[in-house]
């Protein structure tokens, strides 16, 4: 049967959705939902709300985490006068001003910890799909050139980089971009209004507003309505920043060096991306490379704006605008890896895709200025949850989870050469993960209690088996459950008052039957399997 170009185009466009959903179910972790999108650092854990701290949420060992833990945190608790707040959030004046996006969570999760922090991550989620929706508007699918650019924005560095850490610049960029459509479809005074809304989720937004066609000023009505526009622009974030300042003060600033003179922050990080990228061998060799190609990437779309100069065109003021914002922007913008420079400059990129002429040598400059795209695969494998030691879920107040003061929270060990690997069954469409480990015979798990005190847990999971046995697991040498397992069945097991004393508890498991070969291709010998263990702790004494 013969497929047809618009058929096949459809088809092509939705295996990239697809891909993409099957990349963001991976951030996915069983008790915790999505909150190790948003990127908390376990060096920060003891600043943190007694909301964050109270529910099951993924903290970056080892870490001061990123930018969306500080919005997710005001998300939970949208309380912008709470001394709480202020002390939780780092520069909370700076902080507030883009609470666009922190409410919108909030009432999503309706005002539920849990669901507020699974709602602001999965945001950038939910804008991704309805930007590429949008997106179609300018490139249907129905030729290469469009799939190009379509995909190229959706799989942009900074989109990606904002969809990875809960950012706000991916929601901003749909505001933007809807508001484009609205100037598209003579609606300027919607765009306007548009332009303010977004410029409380990020204040440079408000930038877009160069797109709007501004009417004559030479006829009085025409002059009101163009003052209209520019009110709905700036009114929203005047205002906001005004309740700020009465409300809770200026604070510090923590953007003091998100300027500087003409292109310095670039010539800095160019250096320091080449210097990286010369030093073959070292660990930032890998990085520089994706550094230098974003570069090259954003200068390409710099210089297109720069030298291609329609003023009278909306997409050509978005972009020419971003681009003078490009040249000033500091060091801090450009620092690190991945750059945030990307993220600010995503309304040039988008208006590069859509300006960029078709054929002649046009498609080797459109290559060249999404060289960035290279550098998005990168950040989803280096920021893949490694899960190889998440077999586990702990659940219960804070203040019983962790020992504040080293952060120290409560863990499971598997004892070492008494089980398999860890395995995994993803189940995308039920947003839902099921883990296991397969023992070698008898095995044991220690779970650690770091408190100087005995907590009280349930403890809960499941077993499965190859043939009928029988289990017995003892807790520290006390027997705390027993009973057959048969095969083909999941056989849940619940454990309830388990005590914990400080330091390891060991659960032993005995099998009254050897292990098994499951299968003629497979060596492994198997006993039985540990599936979704859970403890939740309920007290101490």
């Amino acid at each position: 049967m013969r497929v047809s170009s618009p058929t096949l185009w459809r088809l092509v466009y939705g295996s990239v959705v697809l891909l993409f959903t099957w990349i963001v179910a991976h951030y996915y972790i069983p008790g915790q939902g999505f909150t190790y999108l948003i990127e908390f650092g376990e060096l920060n854990h003891s600043v943190y709300l007694p909301e964050v701290k109270a529910v099951n949420h993924f903290e970056l060992p080892r870490s001061r985490g990123y930018d969306g833990q500080w919005y997710a945190q005001i998300a939970v608790h949208p309380n912008i006068g709470d001394p709480a707040l202020n002390k939780s959030v780092d520069t909370l004046p700076y902080r507030a001003r883009r609470i666009l996006f922190s409410v919108t969570a909030w009432v999503l999760g309706a005002g539920d910890p849990f669901r507020v922090m699974n709602a602001y991550a999965l945001q950038n989620i939910a804008c991704w799909y309805l930007l590429a929706g949008l997106l179609l508007r300018w490139f249907p699918p129905r030729s290469l050139g469009n799939f190009f650019r379509w995909s190229a924005i959706l799989f942009s560095f900074g989109l990606v980089f904002s969809v990875r850490g809960s950012l706000v610049d991916g929601p901003s960029l749909l505001l933007v971009a809807a508001g484009m459509a609205l100037i598209e479809s003579d609606r300027p005074v919607w765009a306007a209004l548009l332009f303010g809304v977004s410029g409380l989720g990020k204040d440079t937004s408000v930038l877009s507003a160069s797109a709007l066609r501004f009417p004559d000023s030479s006829k009085p009505r025409a002059r009101a309505v163009g003052l209209l526009q520019i009110a709905l622009v700036l009114l929203p974030v005047l205002l906001w920043v005004l309740c700020l300042e009465l409300w809770i003060g200026h604070g510090s600033e923590v953007g003091a060096r998100n300027f500087s003179p003409p292109f310095s922050g670039f010539w800095n990080k160019g250096i320091d991306s080449l210097s990286g990228l010369v030093a073959v061998g070292t660990s930032a060799g890998g990085r520089a490379l994706f550094d230098v190609l974003m570069l090259v990437g954003l200068l390409a779309q710099f210089l297109f704006f720069i030298v291609r100069i329609r003023w009278r065109d909306s997409w050509w003021r978005l972009g020419a605008v971003h681009a003078a914002l490009m040249a000033f922007l500091g060091d801090s913008v450009w620092a690190d890896y991945p750059s945030a420079a990307a993220r600010v400059l995503l309304p040039m990129t988008l208006a590069f895709n859509v300006l960029v002429p078709r054929g002649r040598w046009w498609p080797t400059l459109l290559l060249l200025g999404n060289l960035g795209v290279l550098g998005s695969a990168e950040i989803i494998r280096s920021s893949m949850p490694d899960k190889t030691t998440q077999r586990y879920v702990v659940e219960g107040p804070s203040d019983l989870r962790f020992h504040t003061p080293d952060n120290i929270g409560v863990s499971v060990t598997y004892s070492p050469g008494n089980w398999w690997a860890p395995e995994t069954l993803r189940i995308p469409s039920r947003l839902k993960e099921e883990y296991w480990r397969w023992s070698m015979g008898d095995g044991s798990i220690s779970v650690h209690n770091p408190q100087p005190f005995t907590l009280l847990c349930d403890l809960s999971l499941g077993m499965a088996t190859l043939e009928p046995r029988t289990v017995t697991v003892t807790a520290n040498g006390i027997p705390a459950w027993s009973g057959e397992i048969m095969p083909a069945r999941y056989s849940p097991i619940s454990i309830a008052g388990l005590v914990l004393p400080p330091g390891d508890t060991v659960l032993v498991f005995h099998s009254d039957q050897p292990a098994s070969s499951p299968t003629p291709g497979d060596r492994r010998r198997l006993a039985f399997s540990v599936r979704n263990l859970k403890i939740v702790l309920t007290g101490k004494r």
